[in-house]
């Protein structure tokens, strides 16, 4: 809560911008569901917001609808993501206060902890693993003057033993989930490569597919997908319940519904009906009628209620040929849009497939093949067709003036 602003507008009604209220709307929708079905555990996998320190406002939107949980006595867990946390682990994260305040019902995992909770329908482990940093497991002499991949590889030996002894402790009689937020080595990027304060650490799929786990549940990457599709367990990634940005265009958004037993697991992704981003991308440059074929691409799209941005290439000489309060207006159904002209560079058109290395076209067929490409010579082409032929003919001496 509280990114994506850049793609709304400010409510003249609320004074709140219309992405926050996308993604309060949103996932008032899950909890809407998790009550309706009084579920017996909410598990939040973390990111809650775009950095540690969100403003009051988007604090109250994020509580004013976990709060709903607490009244239906519904209890939480609140795993602490990357973004959650201050200066990457080192004091504390914006969902420590729930724990402070003494929310009932509601656990904050900012540790490697296992929880056990007594749910109305039973017990369940929860054992939660918060978002690592080199700060977490290491100090700094250890990795002084080391690169990334060592990092990582001293990090995931420091963390198997931490995480065995979770494990050993776990009762082998009641469910078990894996709560965590992290990077796996098999997983699918999307927006949060861009979002991610600082590098990261990759995780690898074999310490999260154990026989002692009912469940994974991951957080950190904003596309829905299982990391196991034998299902034993399932590794999920439910992905972000909103899109944040215009490389989640095209991705599904939603949450996981899950029905757990020792032994036996049954989950569903829930897709939500979020705001489409839509991207109308067209190049002019060779149109006859480029205003014509500018509105055509952009009335072939559903643009009502959507984020668009339109995005056309075109020739400097055709920028008086463009009506931009005609192309406004064919947006104008667009909840927010943006316009990005650009322009192309005669110097950098493709190399024709004609005229490549071993191509034996003859030199009058590659002159004619280069003029027809090249609109900026075409008064002049025929004289230079002509003058070529003489030159080929050997009349080269007429030509000198």
């Amino acid at each position: 809560m509280g990114s994506s602003f850049s793609h709304g507008r400010l409510n003249p009604d609320t004074g709140v911008n219309t992405r926050l209220e996308d993604f309060v709307n949103t996932l008032s929708k899950c909890i809407d569901r998790a009550i309706a079905e009084s579920v017996d555990l909410v598990l939040f996998g973390g990111d809650a917001f775009p950095d540690a320190t969100p403003a009051p406002y988007i604090q109250e939107a994020f509580a004013g609808q976990f709060r709903r949980l607490v009244d239906a006595e519904i209890p939480t867990v609140l795993l602490v993501g990357n973004h959650d946390q201050h200066s990457q682990g080192n004091g504390g994260a914006s969902l420590c206060i729930y724990r402070t305040l003494g929310v009932p019902g509601f656990i904050v995992g900012d540790t490697i902890k296992t929880h056990n909770i007594q749910t109305k329908n039973g017990a369940v482990q929860v054992i939660t693993l918060p978002w690592l940093t080199r700060s977490t497991l290491l100090t700094r002499p250890e990795t002084e003057g080391m690169g990334l991949p060592e990092v990582n590889e001293l990090l995931i030996e420091r963390l198997e033993p931490v995480l065995e002894a979770e494990i050993r402790r776990l009762d082998p009689e009641v469910p078990t989930i894996l709560l965590a937020h992290l990077m796996a080595d098999r997983a699918t990027l999307g927006a949060e490569r861009f979002l991610a304060v600082g590098k990261g650490f990759t995780i690898p799929i074999s310490m999260l597919a154990r026989p002692c786990f009912d469940y994974v549940a991951l957080g950190h990457v904003h596309r829905h997908q299982n990391l196991n599709p034998s299902n034993d367990p399932p590794i999920i990634y439910p992905g972000s319940i909103e899109r944040v940005d215009f490389s989640e265009e095209k991705e599904d958004k939603g949450y996981i519904i899950i029905e757990l037993e020792k032994g036996s697991i049954r989950w569903q992704f829930c897709p939500l009906q979020v705001r489409a981003l839509r991207t109308i991308e067209v190049n002019i440059s060779e149109a006859d009628e480029p205003q014509v074929a500018l509105l055509k691409a952009i009335n072939k799209k559903d643009l009502k209620g959507a984020v668009v941005r339109l995005i056309y290439k075109l020739r400097s000489e055709q920028l008086d040929l463009i009506d931009n309060t005609a192309i406004h207006q064919s947006l104008s159904t667009a909840h927010t849009y943006t316009i990005r002209p650009e322009l192309v560079s005669q110097l950098a058109r493709p190399r024709l497939p004609e005229l490549g290395v071993g191509s034996s076209i003859s030199p009058m067929d590659a002159l004619k093949a280069y003029l027809d490409n090249r609109e900026d010579l075409q008064e002049i082409s025929k004289d230079m067709l002509e003058a070529a032929h003489q030159l080929l003919a050997g009349n080269g001496d007429s030509l000198i003036g």
